[in-house]
C-alpha cells in the first residue's frame, strides 16, 4: 500500500493542536471529504471511503489528488485549530 505524508505548520500550541485532531466528534469537520470515521469503541476507529467503504492499494487515486486531499484536509484543521484558540470556548 502507498504512503503519504503532509505537514503544515499550526497557529497554536502542539497540545491544541493534538486537542482537536483527536476530537472523534470533529474528525469530519476536516479529514479528507469522501473518508469518515466510525468510532464503535474508543480509542479504536475505523477510516473508510464513501464509495468501497474501505481504503486500500486498489482504490488509490494517485500521489496528485491524494497530496491535494491532505492539503485541503491540514488547512480545514487549521481553520478548527484557529477558531478554538482564537475563541477557547468554541
Amino acid at each position: 500500500m502507498a504512503e503519504y505524508e503532509r505537514s503544515r505548520t499550526m497557529p497554536a500550541l502542539p497540545e491544541h493542536v493534538f486537542d482537536r485532531a483527536a476530537d472523534i466528534t470533529q474528525l469530519d469537520a476536516w479529514l479528507p471529504d469522501r473518508l469518515h470515521v466510525d468510532v464503535e469503541n474508543p480509542p479504536a476507529v475505523t477510516v473508510h471511503e464513501d464509495s468501497t467503504g474501505q481504503v486500500d492499494e486498489g482504490h488509490d487515486p494517485g500521489e496528485q489528488a491524494v497530496y491535494e486531499a491532505l492539503d485541503g484536509s491540514l488547512g480545514r484543521l487549521e481553520e478548527q485549530v484557529r477558531i478554538r484558540v482564537d475563541n477557547p470556548a468554541g
